[in-house]
């Protein structure tokens, strides 16, 4: 299950995120579902799997953050197709982002293996951003753990939600001592919120070509079964 967006990149993204997930688990039912703009939407999807005889379903949010699509916007969509009629065990899994202060390994793999070929002495890892603070903090967290992982400076950075813009964190490592700081891209699907986050930080100097957007990592789609694999080892088998 991801956001949606206008931008038809991004449904192909998941779609294509979602055809990687399949190829490691073959015999699995991977469908995508869109909260927003793009469909079906994840009760359509819940009630079409029940149709064909499923007997559970696990729904994985597409989400790098717990703010209010996750903890808010899913449990509604799932309650809606509750009262649609749908029966069969539906489990939910972590987002794909930190979980009680822990960064996913297979993230930060997946964010180093993005990061174009440039010599750089610093990186901004650009984020879409949200109000919520403590969402918030799960970025400069992932951050923290991506610059530990490569032995290099690293700061986040926000399209919305945030005065720390692509330009202030660049910014930032720029009065630290950094003269090449390379872009790291904490989305999952292209758009204009990315393509205005890589441009503020590259108005500020930082080195292009930016890192593109993690859905079409092989580490991400690793990190979803993985995540598949934790809430109901037993079930997740969604054969009839």
């Amino acid at each position: 299950m991801a956001h949606g967006s206008s931008d038809p990149r991004a449904a192909a993204s998941t779609r294509a995120l979602a055809r990687a997930v399949a190829a490691q688990r073959p015999g699995l039912d991977v469908r995508t579902s869109f909260l927003d703009h793009a469909g079906p939407r994840p009760d359509a999807v819940l009630l079409d799997m029940q149709r064909l005889g499923h007997r559970s379903a696990v729904v994985v949010p597409l989400l790098l953050t717990s703010a209010f699509h996750g903890r808010i916007d899913l449990p509604a969509v799932i309650d809606r197709a509750v009262s649609s009629g749908l029966s069969m065990r539906v489990y939910v899994t972590d987002v794909l982002g930190p979980v009680g202060g822990v960064v996913p390994p297979l993230l930060v793999a997946a964010l180093r293996r993005q990061l174009p070929a440039v010599e750089a002495d610093g990186v901004v890892m650009i984020a879409a951003g949200t109000r919520d603070d403590l969402a918030r903090h799960t970025v400069d967290l992932t951050a923290a753990e991506l610059g530990r992982s490569l032995g290099l400076p690293c700061r986040a950075a926000f399209a919305s939600g945030s005065p720390v813009t692509g330009a202030v964190a660049v910014s930032a490592l720029r009065a630290g001592g950094c003269a090449r700081v390379a872009v790291s891209s904490y989305f999952l699907a292209p758009g204009k919120l990315h393509e205005a986050a890589v441009a503020s930080a590259v108005s500020a100097g930082a080195l292009e070509p930016a890192a593109p957007p993690l859905g079409r990592a092989l580490d991400l789609a690793r990190l979803v079964v993985a995540r598949i694999g934790r809430v109901s080892p037993e079930t997740v088998d969604l054969a009839a």
